[in-house]
């Protein structure tokens, strides 16, 4: 499958078509990895003085209007200073500087293409680009005809054509119609099945890029009601392959005889870290029968302690579900996929059930991080989204949620392990990085799934103090030193802060007339 789909590819003649909407930065345009790292005048008149961190107009990846007008708009909605500089970096940041290229497809010229870098790394991610471009769906995705619905449509069909080739990959190289040559990690790995590095760029199979690919689906067709989008092109292909490794990744690791059951999916990696490579020679830790679905890596890119990632089988189990209600009304779907993506769905939902909710040291019942179907389980979160803290974004389960809300208060306190408190910010972190290094992001995920104003305004208030005035968010800061901090170029965390404040803006918008001033300045 792989070889014949690339040299399909590969052999159709090259057409590219650049919209007007996209830019294509001047030679004498700044490096955004250098600028993004440097203050830039004119600074925001709050206390925190932000730096501004948009390049201008003509050095930008793709020029919008609806969204400059969205900024606009906001401006006069938000009424502190450093509050909407930061909102007024972070909300275009993917399209200033993200949207690496966009075309059409080489064997079909109504086939839209987007490829989209994470930011500091030139390549696209499943998971990273769909967020990275979640934030255009509030409140500007009006219709199928907008050039940022283009944005929507060339991501969702880049995404179908990698997940057709490589299902168990997460990251991949520009589409050889972009003209774009491939850059190459240096890492060296043994991966089963096998992959064409002309196309993928790392092969960690994370179960939260089906997710995120159905979720971005979910968000394009909601918001514009474009069903027919859906039967062209290779979005069916897409979600017969994400059913065909799901269930692969279903099977136990022994049989019901007690035979070792061949893995669909290892990994192994000449590293230094042992979250780099999976353990007991690539296979992973062993895993029963349970009706999760496996997921060797984190949406962190670590590989996991349990391969049951309860988050991810949550976002994986709500999105077969709504995404089954498009299936059902396209003509060219295949007779009972729409229900076997429900059944999948309610299997996946029974397993978290039976599987996922275990009891904490105080008694409480919560949800695992991790299990693995034999008594295994890893009490924890990582920022990462999906984490257990966004059960309520993913749409998994509500706020008011018993199991859930034991579980944020777990989540919130010493005792999860990357629990990071100090006098700048008071996060979830991540093994990815160290203890103490809390992630903006899960400061933002706690506003987005919190009714508490207090709880709400505090936490905006730690992520506009972690910036080290540059004025867009970290991947992770630490909690006792703002000018200690990783990822200056970061757009999935931007893009999920401006998801934040267009959140609030509609259920809570008495809170963006508040003041986020330090009550006293040195």
């Amino acid at each position: 499958m792989l070889q014949s789909v690339t040299r399909l590819i590969a052999a159709v003649a090259v057409v590219s078509l650049l919209p007007l909407s996209l830019t294509d930065p001047a030679s004498d345009c700044p490096n955004y990895g250098d600028f993004s790292q440097q203050h830039h005048e004119p600074f925001s008149s709050g206390a925190w003085r932000l730096s501004s961190q948009r390049p201008e107009s003509r050095c930008r990846t793709f020029n919008s209007t609806i969204v400059e007008d969205e900024i606009r708009r906001m401006e006069k909605t938000i009424n502190d200073p450093d509050l909407f500089r930061l909102f007024e970096n972070t909300f275009p940041n993917t399209l200033d500087t993200a949207i690496k290229w966009r075309g059409v497809a080489a064997n079909n010229s109504n086939e839209e293409l987007t490829f989209v870098i994470t930011g500091d790394i030139n390549a696209m991610w499943i998971r990273d680009s769909a967020n990275q471009i979640a934030p255009y769906r509030y409140p500007i995705l009006q219709n199928a005809e907008d050039d940022i619905a283009s944005v929507f449509r060339g991501v969702i069909n880049l995404q179908a054509r990698y997940l057709v080739i490589s299902p168990y990959c997460n990251s991949f190289q520009p589409p050889p119609e972009s003209g774009i040559q491939p850059e190459y990690n240096g890492g060296q790995y043994n991966v089963i099945p096998a992959y064409e590095q002309n196309v993928v760029f790392t092969c960690n199979f994370e179960l939260d890029d089906f997710g995120a690919f159905l979720q971005i689906s979910h968000d394009y067709y909601n918001s514009t009601g474009d069903l027919a989008f859906f039967g062209k092109f290779q979005w069916i292909y897409a979600v017969q392959s994400i059913m065909g490794a799901s269930r692969a990744m279903q099977e136990p690791t022994y049989d019901d005889d007690g035979r070792w059951v061949r893995p669909a999916y290892t990994f192994q990696s000449l590293t230094m870290t042992s979250s780099g490579t999976l353990s007991n020679n690539g296979i992973g830790n062993p895993v029963n029968r349970t009706g999760l679905v496996r997921s060797p890596f984190r949406p962190s890119d670590d590989s996991a302690t349990y391969d049951f990632l309860i988050p991810a089988n949550m976002m994986l189990s709500r999105y077969l579900e709504s995404n089954a209600n498009i299936m059902d009304q396209l003509p060219s779907a295949p007779k009972g996929l729409a229900d076997e993506m429900r059944d999948m769905a309610a299997e996946i939902r029974a397993a978290i059930q039976n599987w996922g909710i275990v009891r904490a040291p105080n008694g409480k019942m919560i949800y695992a991080y991790e299990v693995d179907g034999y008594g295994g389980q890893n009490l924890m979160d990582d920022a990462n989204v999906p984490s257990l803290l966004s059960a309520p974004f993913l749409g998994y389960s509500n706020r008011e949620d018993e199991v859930y809300q034991n579980t944020r208060k777990f989540v919130l306190s010493r005792g999860n392990p990357f629990w990071c408190s100090g006098p700048v910010i008071n996060a979830v972190g991540s093994p990815h990085i160290r203890p103490g290094a809390a992630w903006p992001m899960a400061s933002i995920m706690r506003v987005i799934t919190s009714d508490d104003d207090q709880e709400i305004l505090s936490n905006i208030k730690a992520v506009l103090m972690s910036t080290d005035g540059l004025g867009l968010v970290h991947e992770s800061v630490d909690s006792y030193d703002a000018s200690t901090w990783t990822r200056q170029w970061f757009t999935w965390a931007n893009g999920l802060f401006a998801q934040m404040i267009l959140d609030l803006n509609q259920r809570k918008p008495a809170l963006l007339k508040e003041s986020f001033q330090p009550t006293f300045v040195d």
